[in-house]
């Protein structure tokens, strides 16, 4: 009996997760993980104010989510000082890459991006048949600089540029991410990742303007407002491009309850600064704990520390496992010279106790 008939591309593409979830891996191994510290998410959890908002939304759960993210979209547009057309409401980050890319991408159409940063916007692009052109990091940050000059030298119609970075938690300041703009082809978009910016020095965000036809930036709830969960991201841009997503989005696709808690979550500056401490607290316990153990933390402006192991991306992988083996989930880049590197998430004090105590032997484990 003859199966469905997939297109061209579909038929040519291999089946891919850009990430394997600690759920699948606490299957394969039997058991949980003592210490969740590998999928960037915020251990400290969303503001009760949050949790409360999406309690009490719960018994209207019957009903389906506003289309619209009207009151969502109003409140995120006043936090930011622009219009409500500038604001669209998704499903995380990845939803709206997902929707980006299926607007403005035909197979053969080129995509640059970093060699070795975010793979699951790299998979929507494959998925489009779209080109993907990379560059290489420079002293482990993204390069906004080569990342233009190389858009124009493919002709581009997306260039992908995360501040600050994910997986080594490197930063730019936000004027130079405007400078590179001035560089960007006709033709071309930057989308402007900032799901960390929450996290990161004072002058990082990009200062341009949300109507700036050239890009669009990205935040999400998963992070500092720890809602990852409940998937909500949201992209600040030009008009005419922000209603072309209408065209294609699930208009059903933001639940009524993450809609809420998103509302709360964003009008509670006070947890929002509670967190942020907390997290600058574990990136400094991360970096006492790596340097404790001959290793060396870099520079993180995200929630979590890319930590140098001194060798090569065998060794590293060793320690992942080796970790894992011990009950830490972690994860490591995936490209060289990156990925001699392991990467952890800022965890509770509890957390990192249980990192502090595994690490010694996984690296013995993984040296010997």
């Amino acid at each position: 009996m003859a199966g469905p008939r997939y297109t061209a591309l579909i038929d040519g593409l291999p089946a891919s997760v850009p990430f394997v979830g600690p759920e699948e891996l606490e299957r394969a191994r039997g058991e949980p993980f003592s210490a969740r510290l590998g999928a960037n998410e915020s251990v400290f959890g969303p503001s009760p104010k949050a949790l409360e908002a999406m309690q009490a939304e719960l018994a209207h759960v019957w009903k389906y989510g506003d289309p619209n993210s009207h009151d969502l979209r109003a409140a995120l547009a006043a936090h930011h000082g622009v219009a409500v057309e500038n604001v669209l409401v998704g499903e995380g980050i990845d939803g709206l890459l997902g929707n980006l890319v299926r607007l403005l991408i035909e197979p053969g159409d080129v995509v640059v991006t970093s060699d070795g940063a975010y793979p699951t916007f790299n998979y929507h692009v494959t998925g489009f048949g779209g080109v993907l052109k990379t560059v290489p990091y420079r002293d482990d940050a993204e390069d906004p600089d080569a990342l233009v000059a190389h858009a124009a030298e493919t002709g581009a119609k997306i260039v992908y540029v995360a501040n600050p970075d994910n997986p080594m938690g490197s930063w730019h300041q936000g004027e130079a991410i405007a400078a590179a703009l001035d560089a960007l082809p006709d033709g071309c978009l930057m989308v402007l990742d900032e799901a960390y910016v929450e996290f990161a020095p004072e002058g990082t965000a990009a200062p341009v303007a949300a109507d700036d036809p050239r890009v669009i930036r990205m935040r999400t709830f998963s992070k500092a407002y720890g809602m990852a969960g409940a998937r909500v991201g949201y992209a600040l841009g030009q008009t005419d491009l922000i209603r072309a997503f209408d065209k294609i989005r699930n208009h059903f696709g933001m639940n009524r309850v993450a809609q809420a808690g998103a509302l709360a979550a964003l009008q509670d500056g006070a947890w929002l600064a509670h967190v942020q401490a907390e997290v600058a607290r574990a990136r400094e316990e991360i970096t006492r704990i790596a340097e404790q153990n001959g290793l060396s933390a870099l520079p993180s402006a995200t929630n979590f520390v890319a930590v140098d192991c001194g060798g090569d991306g065998v060794l590293a992988k060793r320690i992942v496992q080796a970790l894992g083996a011990r009950g830490v989930f972690v994860r490591m880049p995936f490209v060289a010279p990156q990925n001699r590197c392991i990467r952890v998430s800022c965890g509770r004090p509890q957390d990192l106790d249980i990192l502090a105590e595994a690490l010694p032997g996984a690296l013995a484990e993984a040296r010997g």
